[in-house]
């Protein structure tokens, strides 16, 4: 992939932006249990950051993905996960069907604010009977006049305690259970509609998360996005941003892993010379390194197919199993060169394992993954 002026221009002035106003607010954030996400995206707004890839007419800057990627990658480095998280939900989760295929009012009235930093989104689609099974979803969105009512729950909902509007997914009919889901723009001041508690989490520990319960919820049926009955395809294709999106946000997670990893370990003396000057140790950061690279090499070249407008899901599915293979893996064998100070709750290696788990769950487990990759290998039937 051929990397131009402008993407570096992005990824400077998402560095920028991490480094003065998140990386400084991150233990207090942790601390807090939230991040203050209408803060935090009406000044990544301002400098054109939530709406990289999405149309100018809407306010964004009508790039192709690749640009995205290169400010994902970015908002990796981040100290935690938490903010990364809710910003990657907000442009490659709850909006990309929105921007595809909504109507011009739909867009005006949710598309262009979110791109602004001026509304939070979030994506609804779990349940707690149905997570990575998504077909299995039983949320309703009966018609009543020109009206939906909706009825539901759903679970694991990033940004949801802030979020203005939610995408959700919603069964609005009995047909096959493939063709009977629509994605509804829904916002959260409705009646009707209310939250859990924010959940407690093993990590992403600033990442406001909880259940959704949606009782008798109206909203008109111009919020549909799309067609009715497309809205499992319509989140298929979220899907691969979703993935991509997941997967550039772990390389520079990792790599903060393994340098910070080599700083300690540089320093600390044991057995009388430092912990790095130990092959088991150096061979094992540089195998590190390695995969870390090998990772960005896949996901690039997944980009580079999306892009250009040919079907990204093997690849994407590739390299969202491979992410969260080695966001199991790096984290957790980094702290082990750590020894007792890796065993701290603030230590950044700990935080990163137990943020990074998510990699593997979210947006489809490996399993799914391993599904997807086995159906296309002509190993498994359907």
């Amino acid at each position: 992939m051929q990397f131009t002026e402008q993407h570096q221009q992005i990824r400077n002035t998402v560095r920028q932006f991490v480094e003065k106003e998140i990386n400084p607010h991150v233990d207090k954030w942790e601390a807090d249990g939230i991040a203050p996400l209408h803060d935090l995206f009406r000044k990544a707004g301002d400098l054109g950051l939530l709406g990289i890839n999405k149309p100018e007419e809407y306010g964004g800057m009508g790039l192709d993905y690749s640009y995205s990627l290169v400010a994902l990658e970015e908002w990796g480095s981040a100290g935690h996960g938490s903010v990364p998280l809710a910003i990657s939900v907000q442009t490659d989760m709850a909006t990309p069907a929105l921007a595809r295929f909504g109507s011009d009012e739909l867009k005006r009235q949710f598309l262009a604010p979110a791109i602004a930093g001026d509304m939070v989104a979030a994506i609804a689609v779990s349940e707690p009977h149905a997570g990575s099974d998504v077909a299995a979803i039983k949320t309703t969105a009966r018609k009543r006049g020109d009206d939906y009512v909706i009825n539901g729950t759903k679970m694991w909902i990033t940004n949801s305690t802030q979020a203005d509007y939610l995408c959700l997914l919603a069964n609005t009919s009995d047909g096959q259970k493939h063709r009977n889901k629509s994605l509804i723009i829904v916002p959260t001041d409705t009646p009707g509609f209310t939250t859990s508690a924010r959940l407690d989490k093993l990590g992403m520990r600033a990442s406001d998360t909880a259940q959704l319960f949606l009782d008798e919820v109206v909203v008109p049926q111009h919020y549909l996005i799309g067609e009715e009955g497309m809205g499992f395809t319509y989140q298929m294709m979220q899907f691969q941003e979703e993935r991509l999106a997941g997967t550039a946000i772990c390389i520079k997670g990792l790599e903060n892993c393994i340098r910070e990893t080599v700083a300690y370990t540089s320093q600390r003396q044991a057995f009388g010379k430092a912990l790095l000057e130990n092959q088991i140790v150096n061979m094992s950061l540089a195998e590190k390194q390695m995969e870390v690279e090998a990772l960005r090499a896949l996901t690039y070249r997944a980009c580079e197919l999306f892009i250009n407008g040919e079907d990204p899901t093997l690849l994407a599915s590739y390299a969202k199993l491979k992410a969260g293979k080695l966001a199991r893996t790096i984290p957790s064998e980094c702290l082990q060169f750590w020894g007792g100070m890796g065993y701290m709750w603030d230590n950044p290696v700990s935080r990163a394992m137990r943020d990074m788990r998510l990699t593997s769950i979210g947006g489809g487990a490996d399993e799914v993954m391993l599904g997807i990759i086995g159906k296309r290998m002509g190993l498994l039937a359907g």
